[in-house]
């Protein structure tokens, strides 16, 4: 398969998969400690760009390590920005049974922003991918906001069977983050989202 002319990082989101990476299966991964997950092949670059679905390995390193999903470097605090994540509470997310992407402890009140499956990254990169990206440039909801440093990453996870007769096992397919702002829905009501 021949190397495409966009360029990965640049023309086409790090974290994208490519028509050339088939999924090849599951089994132990560094990106989430050694534990099941879903396994890609990793060819980015080659054939088409799936720009709906993400390569698994990269989106659960991007979300790990802080990576910017659309470069793949390293987002420092700093220049650690959300574009898709939904400013929300804990308790809503409970009330939706997405409780899984903020522990107990965490009162419900608590204003939180649901990144999903899409880690923050940085301003320029974030910046350039909603004038280029037909998606995200159509989406009137999408606001460019700062990450906060507090943050929970949970595993997303299928049941999987390695063979006939085998155990069901549950394996990671991608991780959801969810960041935990120091306000409260009363306070949060009063503030603007850009003091997040």
């Amino acid at each position: 398969m021949l190397e495409s002319r966009l360029k990965v990082g640049v023309d086409v989101p790090w974290v994208t998969s490519w028509s050339a990476e088939a999924v090849l299966g599951f089994g132990p991964c560094a990106t989430v400690d050694g534990r099941l997950a879903v396994l890609q092949r990793d060819q980015p670059g080659f054939g088409k760009p799936q720009y709906s679905l993400n390569h698994h390995r990269r989106q659960r390193a991007s979300v790990r390590a802080m990576l910017c999903p659309q470069c793949g470097e390293a987002a420092p605090a700093g220049d650690r920005l959300t574009l898709t994540g939904k400013v929300t509470t804990a308790g809503a997310l409970r009330r939706r049974q997405l409780g899984f992407a903020v522990p107990g402890h965490i009162e419900d009140d608590r204003v939180v922003i649901n990144a999903g499956a899409i880690a923050p990254g940085h301003r320029a990169c974030l910046t350039r991918a909603q004038a280029l990206c037909p998606h995200l440039s159509a989406d009137a909801d999408l606001d460019l906001r700062p990450f906060p440093s507090t943050y929970y990453i949970s595993p997303l996870q299928i049941a999987a069977q390695p063979h006939t007769g085998a155990p069901v096992l549950p394996v990671i397919t991608f991780l959801q983050l969810c960041g935990i702002t120091d306000r409260t829905d009363r306070r949060w009501r009063r503030a603007s989202t850009a003091d997040i």
